[in-house]
C-alpha cells in the first residue's frame, strides 16, 4: 500500500503528515526557522528523516517563500522547490492551488499558484466533504477564512495582498505575533495604558497567562530569549505597560491578557463577518476550525452563531492524534489530496 507524505514548508515550521490507503497515521511539526537561512530546512528535513523515509510519494505545498532571505517570492519558490526535487527526486508532485498538483517541470511554470496556496488545498479538502462551509485555519501567524460553496473553495484571491484585501488572511497568529501587533493599549488599575511599540511579548506570553498549555505546540524563542512560565510571561507583559510584573497582580495580568487576547478574536469575527458578506452561506453551513488555535476559532463559530467541526473529524483522525491533525492541516489535507488523485 503507498505512504504519502504531504508537507507545509512554511517560514517557521516544517510540517509532516503521513496518510496511507486515505487515513492519516502519523502527523509531525518542527521548528524551521527559514528566515535565519536554509540551512534550517535542512536541520528540519533530518529531524523528520525516520518519519519520510516511510513515504513512498511526496506531495508539497509552501508559504516558505515569503522569508526575507529570498528577494522575491518567485526566487523563494524556485529555491524551496528545488531543495525538495533535490530531497525527493521524481516522487514529488508539488501543490499549485487551482491547478492542483504537479510535477517540478510543471509547477516552475506557475510559480505564483505554488507559493502561499497552502490554505485552499484544506479548503478543497473541505469542499469533498461539505458543498457550504467555512474554514478558519487559526495558525501560529495567521488567520486563513476560506468559504466553501457549491462543493468548491470559493476564495476571491490567491496572493497574500489579495486575501488581506477580502477578509480571508487576516495576519495574526496564536502564538507568534508580537502583542503590540494585536492591540495599541489595555485596561490596567482604572486606566487605559498604551502599550510600548516594542518586541516585548508575543501572544504566546497572553495565553500562557490564560492558562493555555502551548508545551507541545510554541517550539519558538521568547521575545526575550529567557524562559516560557506563566511568571515570565506576565514579566513581558508587563513590559509592555512600562511596568513591571510586581505591579500587578496575577488576576490583573490575566485581565489584560484576556482584553489583548479578545482584541485578536473581534479581528478574526471581523474577517468572518467580511468574508461572509460577500458569499452569503446558508445559516446551517458549518465552520470547519483548523489550525493551534482551532478551540478560539470553535468560540468564533459560536458568535457566528454556526456548528463548528474539528479539522481532524473531517479528516477522520484517530483520537491520538487529532490535535496534530487539527494543527497541521495544510500537511494533512496535500497528503490526503494527492491519495484521492
Amino acid at each position: 500500500m503507498t505512504i504519502r507524505a504531504g508537507l507545509d514548508v512554511g517560514g517557521a515550521h516544517l510540517k509532516v503528515a503521513l496518510v496511507e490507503d486515505g487515513r492519516v497515521i502519523a502527523v509531525q511539526q518542527l521548528r524551521c526557522r527559514l528566515w535565519m537561512g536554509l540551512e534550517k530546512l535542512d536541520t528540519a528535513l533530518r529531524k523528520a528523516a525516520p518519519l519520510l523515509a516511510q513515504a513512498d510519494e511526496f506531495a508539497i505545498t509552501m508559504t516558505g517563500e515569503l522569508s526575507d532571505i529570498f528577494p522575491d517570492r518567485v526566487t523563494g519558490v524556485e529555491t524551496l522547490m528545488a531543495r525538495m526535487e533535490r530531497e525527493f527526486g521524481p516522487r514529488t508532485h508539488f501543490w499549485m492551488g487551482p491547478r492542483g498538483f504537479g510535477p517540478a517541470a510543471a509547477a516552475r511554470l506557475h510559480p505564483g499558484d505554488v507559493g502561499s496556496t497552502n490554505f485552499l488545498a484544506t479548503a478543497a479538502l473541505t469542499a469533498r466533504n461539505y458543498d457550504e462551509a467555512l474554514l478558519i485555519d487559526f495558525g501560529s501567524t495567521t488567520a486563513d477564512i476560506i468559504p466553501v460553496r457549491q462543493g468548491k473553495p470559493a476564495a476571491t484571491g490567491l496572493t497574500d495582498a489579495a486575501r488581506q484585501a477580502t477578509g480571508e488572511l487576516v495576519y495574526t497568529g496564536f502564538t507568534r505575533t508580537a502583542v503590540m501587533g494585536v492591540a495599541t493599549r489595555a485596561p490596567f488599575d482604572g486606566s487605559w495604558v498604551t502599550f510600548a511599540r516594542e518586541h516585548l511579548a508575543t501572544m504566546a506570553d497572553v495565553r500562557r497567562i490564560l492558562g493555555v498549555d502551548l508545551s507541545e505546540f510554541d517550539v519558538h524563542a521568547t521575545a526575550d530569549g529567557k524562559d516560557k512560565s506563566v511568571a515570565s510571561s506576565r514579566v513581558r507583559l508587563a513590559r509592555m505597560l512600562g511596568r513591571d510584573a510586581s505591579d500587578g497582580t496575577p488576576a490583573a495580568w490575566q485581565a489584560v491578557a484576556a482584553y489583548v487576547r479578545e482584541t485578536q478574536l473581534r479581528s478574526i469575527h471581523d474577517g468572518a463577518l467580511q468574508v461572509l458578506s460577500r458569499v452569503g452561506l446558508s445559516d446551517s453551513a458549518p465552520v470547519i476550525a483548523a489550525g493551534i488555535g482551532a478551540a478560539d476559532v470553535m468560540l468564533i463559530a459560536d458568535r457566528l452563531g454556526r456548528r463548528a467541526i474539528p479539522f481532524a473529524q473531517l479528516a477522520g483522525a484517530g483520537p491520538e492524534i487529532s490535535a496534530w491533525v487539527t494543527a497541521c492541516a495544510p500537511a494533512v489535507s496535500v497528503a490526503l489530496l494527492a491519495s484521492g488523485e
